[in-house]
């Protein structure tokens, strides 16, 4: 893998589909019932649908994402329900640890220290982050509706997919002297 093109184009696409992970989560719990969605493409009409068609695999897509870079950064899920560092990488896996800097190889993210940059505290972080290992073994195929029915887990993955992409920017962009990439979605808010 082309290190350069990881971090120009790679991690910036998965960075922007946890932000969309955001948006969605956000919109699909925004009304009962899926309001209809239309989509223009060059202002012509291309689909015709209801919100889910865009919030179902946003979400599932941003979650799949988000664990990647946390796996990227070398956190994962232990069977006792901990965050923890990876213990091996497969030798076709490129973490952050792949990335050098004049003083030397960048490490993978201590669990310690990740959880401690969220604001809501080392638990509720450490319960976001298993929630995105949790939800992506195990309960993708019915997300959505698991989010409006368990407002926890809606809670839980905004807090992660807040601060995965943070967590990117601190730990291999900012060391590597380079500034964050654009992945921030653009989106209208609307008032009714």
């Amino acid at each position: 893998m082309n290190l350069d093109r990881l971090l120009n184009e790679i991690i910036p696409y998965r960075m922007q589909a946890v932000d969309t992970l955001i948006l969605a989560t956000r919109l699909a719990t925004r009304w009962p019932h899926p309001p209809p969605l239309e989509i223009h493409v060059d202002g012509k009409l291309q689909v015709e649908g209801n919100l889910y068609a865009f919030t179902n695999p946003a979400i599932e897509v941003g979650l799949v994402h988000c664990r990647a870079l946390l796996e990227f950064l070398g956190l994962a899920a232990n069977k006792s329900g901990r965050i923890v560092n990876i213990d091996r990488r497969r030798s076709s896996d490129i973490g952050i640890e792949h990335f050098s800097t004049a003083s030397g190889d960048l490490s993978m993210v201590n669990p310690e220290t990740a959880l401690s940059r969220y604001g809501g505290g080392k638990e509720e972080a450490e319960k976001a982050l298993l929630a995105v290992f949790q939800i992506t073994n195990k309960g993708i195929a019915h997300v959505t509706e698991d989010i409006k029915d368990n407002p926890d887990h809606r809670r839980l993955i905004e807090i992660a997919s807040l601060g995965v992409p943070s967590l990117v920017v601190s730990y291999l962009y900012t060391p590597l002297g380079l500034p964050a990439p654009n992945y921030k979605l653009t989106h209208r808010v609307r008032e009714n």
